[in-house]
């Protein structure tokens, strides 16, 4: 089945884009200032991300800055992402620094804050102790150690290392079969939430989320500022994971702690079925960690990680996403490069408007949902070459991009927040303008602005979407296809 391509790439001043998935780029020490922030957009990142588990707030803030001078410059609008760390649980000290669980042995983790050794260490996580039984795991230094529950008491829990090795000071522990009572917003995340918000971040990444509980208590302290994204990475959030979208902007399949509590083998469907249930949400989802990981170090991805990219595509991820490829990695750039290249590839590929389909994604009985999903049937239907949305809050341009047209959405919209959150939404190309006020403003305004940013030329038809009464939110009523003649008047906005 062949797929319909776009005849002119959609461009800000020179910057194209091949494709509808979008790449959100770490940035850290190898890519945080100005010069290789732009050679990133260039190369294809459309939202960044910043890591408030590295760094303080005057190196965030400087980053911060320096995003917004490229996107001034360049004209695009560009998502910040504000990740933020969560708690993180860890053993104690050991006497020498380090010390050795032999397998098979038996190891004690107490609340004695004396150093450790290789029968015991302290376990500085009071909480624990009452939640832990006979038969639960404990994982230790990202899963290299395996420690099985023999007894678990007050003051200390017995364990059995079914995976022994060494293990050093402050490692880290996940407890994969339990919901940990541990808030998700420790106070160094609250600080870092209230800098997120002073800075205008655009996204939020909220960490270890178990229950919607967790996206509730971030939701109440960002208040109407920013949108909010739920990182999976803990099974109890797979568990609740319809409550945690519902309460969400976005979700994140975080799959470095995911991968670590689940079984190898468990990461990969389950990807897909947090991928395929945001999806019908309408709701913007990311597949993130290790996905180019050996460029941190190489000019070159493994195959392996070429088809996990690919892969992440043909689900209809909104975004795929770099780590430390970009962040502390040799060839930052690069990474982007491969990372735009191999979406691209995989778009262009004959099959792939029936696999990013094989996920239904059935409209809710609104106008505006069942308006977006005429669009994306016009456009299989007739010669399209693009869909124009107008909307201030992005809600409709994300009812549209859930039905995955086979044609690019130019996304209009008077508010600059708006078109910097809409960066992270399949297939959109959002453009900050004046608001309109009647309906042949409408039409002049859209292609106008459709020629201007390459979505078509003379004789192509485009459909349009908007909501009457003008400038009010949720009136998404009103579907009008249109024919672009080439002497629309490309006045300044």
């Amino acid at each position: 089945m062949a797929i319909q391509t776009y005849r002119r790439s959609p461009h800000h001043r020179g910057i194209t884009r091949q494709r509808k998935v979008k790449i959100l780029a770490t940035l850290g020490p190898a890519s945080r200032d100005k010069a290789t922030i732009e050679k990133l957009l260039r190369a294809g990142a459309d939202a960044f991300r910043v890591n408030m588990s590295h760094g303080d707030h005057e190196t965030h803030r400087e980053t911060i800055a320096n995003i917004r001078a490229v996107e001034k410059d360049v004209g695009r609008p560009v998502a910040v992402l504000c990740d933020l760390q969560g708690p993180k649980l860890r053993v104690g000290t050991f006497k020498d620094g380090k010390a050795f669980i032999r397998h098979s042995a038996h190891f004690t983790l107490d609340n004695n804050p004396e150093p450790g050794d290789d029968n015991r260490v302290c376990l500085p996580h009071p909480e624990l102790f009452g939640i832990l039984q006979k038969g639960q795991r404990l994982l230790i230094d990202d899963g290299k150690l395996r420690l099985v529950v023999i007894r678990a008491e007050p003051d200390s829990i017995l364990c059995s290392a079914e995976v022994g090795g060494p293990i050093s000071d402050r490692k880290g522990v996940n407890i994969p079969d339990a919901i940990v009572p541990v808030p998700a917003l420790t106070e160094k995340d609250r600080r870092d939430l209230a800098f997120a918000v002073e800075q205008k971040a655009d996204w939020i990444g909220l960490s270890f989320v178990q229950r919607p509980e967790d996206v509730a208590e971030a939701r109440s302290l960002m208040g109407s500022h920013g949108a909010l994204m739920a990182k999976i990475e803990k099974p109890a959030a797979v568990g609740n994971l319809d409550a945690i979208i519902e309460l969400s902007d976005g979700i994140m399949v975080a799959r470095g702690d995911l991968g670590v509590e689940l079984l190898p083998e468990e990461v990969p469907p389950i990807q897909k079925h947090i991928v395929a249930r945001t999806r019908a949400s309408g709701k913007p989802v990311v597949v993130a960690t290790q996905m180019l990981e050996s460029m941190i170090t190489s000019p070159s991805p493994t195959r392996a990680e070429v088809s996990d990219v690919a892969n992440a595509v043909y689900d209809g991820a909104d975004v795929v996403m770099l780590s430390a490829e970009t962040a502390a990695g040799q060839w930052p750039v690069e990474a982007v490069t491969i990372m735009d290249r191999i979406a691209a590839k995989a778009e262009a590929d004959e099959t792939y408007r029936q696999r990013i389909h094989l996920t239904q994604t059935p409209p809710d009985a609104t106008t505006a949902d069942a308006l977006a999903e005429a669009c994306a049937s016009i456009a299989d239907a007739l010669p399209i070459e693009g869909i124009v949305v107008f909307t201030g809050s992005g809600i409709s341009a994300r009812r549209v991009a859930r039905e995955r047209p086979s044609v690019p959405m130019l996304v209009l919209t008077p508010s600059m927040d708006t078109a910097r959150r809409v960066a992270l939404l399949w297939g959109t190309h959002a453009v900050a303008t004046r608001d309109i006020g009647s309906f042949e403003e409408m039409i002049a305004k859209g292609k106008r602005m459709a020629l201007r940013h390459g979505f078509g030329a003379a004789g192509t038809k485009l459909v349009t979407l908007a909501g009457v009464p003008f400038g009010v939110p949720g009136s998404t009523n009103l579907l009008h296809v249109v024919t672009l003649t080439g002497n629309e008047l490309d006045t300044a906005e």
